[in-house]
């Protein structure tokens, strides 16, 4: 392979630091998308900045406070250390990370990988199943890569052999080590209900994933579900809902569960506060004894190695002119 290729993995984003301005900086720019928002912007500019920013940005900071590793949050942590296994991986090629929101922002890793003399960039973005509020805002960005850089984007791997079987094996292995609870729910990102009414793929994707996973683990018919967790606003969106489902199961008589998240590449703030805690608190309070929460795939080699054989398939399928 061609020394000016390139891979870079693409992940949502995160603030720099758990601190009222730099979270402040993500939110206004992750809220503004029109991908993410699809709002006129005459009514959803001076909500975002006079009411929403103000408000929601303090709580914000002490959410990401909890979880803050060592070397930042972590999703940005698990990121860098994902493609720093791949690139063990693929000594071929160049191996690079960005953002969409925050920092290394996207169309800035796109112009430095230019600037070093690559020419073909293979954008991998960190979402297993499509969303045009998600995906295509990477393709948005996408298309203004740099005159002369070649750009081919991965849109999903939702159904991909690889991937299926390292999350199978990731639930096993937590069953292994911690025990196996009554009930398994696959908690993914919400979306908004009228995104796929309109075309929108993400709820066909994350039921074919779901399905996928469910037969590699030999699940029977019951004792396990799909969800939909982090809704925002009042309209309505994908459901079930993930804290609605864990308080019904509580409600009636379930004691224990697991909870993995197979939307999400690696751990973030929604996995690990949205679920872990508040969503166990919920289960809990609702008569629930315990919540168990099964880890994103991270950078675990079976991710890389299942990653890496997507990439590689798409490489060799991507003739160099």
């Amino acid at each position: 392979m061609s020394p000016s290729t390139a891979v870079l993995l693409v992940n949502l984003g995160t603030p720099d630091a758990p601190t009222a301005p730099a979270v402040r900086r993500y939110l206004a720019e992750f809220l503004g998308d029109r991908r993410v928002v699809q709002l006129a912007r005459v009514v959803w500019w001076p909500l975002l900045h006079l009411l929403i920013l103000p408000l929601r940005s303090g709580r914000v900071v002490k959410k990401y406070a909890g979880i803050w590793m060592e070397g930042g949050s972590p999703l940005a942590v698990h990121t860098r250390r994902l493609a720093e296994a791949l690139a063990n991986r693929l000594p071929e090629v160049r191996v690079a990370w960005a953002m969409r929101y925050g920092n290394p922002a996207l169309e800035d890793a796109l112009h430095a990988l230019h600037a070093d003399g690559i020419r073909r960039v293979l954008v991998l973005p960190l979402y297993p199943q499509y969303s045009t509020t998600t995906t295509a805002s990477v393709a948005d960005v996408l298309a203004r890569a740099p005159a002369g850089l070649d750009v081919r984007m991965i849109e999903d791997y939702h159904d991909d052999a690889g991937w299926v079987a390292a999350i199978a094996s990731s639930v096993q292995a937590h069953w292994a080590r911690h025990g196996r609870g009554e009930k398994l729910l696959l908690s993914y990102h919400g979306i908004p209900q009228r995104l796929v009414t309109t075309g929108d793929p993400y709820a066909h994707q994350c039921a074919t994933s779901t399905s996928l996973i469910a037969d590699a683990l030999q699940l029977g018919e019951s004792g396990w579900r799909m969800s939909f967790q982090s809704r925002f606003g009042r309209e309505k969106w994908l459901q079930p809902y993930t804290a609605a489902t864990l308080q019904s199961w509580a409600a009636q008589g379930v004691r224990t569960v697991d909870v993995a998240c197979p939307g999400f590449a690696v751990d973030c703030l929604e996995t690990l506060e949205e679920i872990r805690i508040d969503n166990a608190g919920l289960f809990t309070a609702a008569g629930g004894e315990r919540l168990n929460y099964i880890p994103c795939l991270n950078d675990s080699d079976a991710h890389a190695e299942a990653l890496g054989a997507l990439i590689q398939r798409q490489l060799q399928a991507w003739p160099h002119g």
